[in-house]
């Protein structure tokens, strides 16, 4: 009976397999990112208060928006991750959220990345941020 319930359970185990991949979610491709940003320059030094964002073009699919989240960075891609690249799919910077250009203006927020008002399968491509006194280094 042991080897039953074994048996059975490993059958489960391969049947029930994950997939965490989102077919909707294959607009934006692995651009390489990897950019410094010195916030003692002055088109940098809002990010030194909480909720302020920047926008850093050449890097990423569609540029890269780093926000002060408080305490840490964090830094998303400035394409829309729900559209295929277009020109209105570049992301703008409106106060704690980031905006599509395209018809449907999809919002997310620069604090957790996930959609803002309306339920969309792919959230913003986050990127690794580190700081070495008053630079952030921005990476994939």
């Amino acid at each position: 009976m042991k080897h039953f319930f074994l048996f059975i359970s490993l059958i489960l185990l391969t049947a029930c397999s994950s997939n965490t991949s989102n077919d909707n979610c294959k607009f934006l491709v692995n651009a390489q990112v990897n950019a410094s940003v010195n916030m003692n320059l002055p088109q940098y030094s809002q990010l030194q208060f909480t909720s302020n964002s920047v926008y850093l073009a050449n890097q990423g699919n569609k540029g890269v928006i780093v926000t002060n989240v408080g305490g840490n960075f964090r830094a998303w891609d400035a394409a829309d991750p729900n559209h295929e690249q277009s020109t209105c799919s570049l992301l703008t910077i409106t106060g704690a959220n980031a905006v599509c250009g395209c018809d449907d203006a999809n919002t997310y927020s620069l604090f957790t990345g996930g959609s803002v008002g309306k339920q969309l399968p792919c959230g913003l491509k986050e990127y690794r941020v580190n700081v070495s006194g008053n630079t952030l280094i921005i990476t994939n």
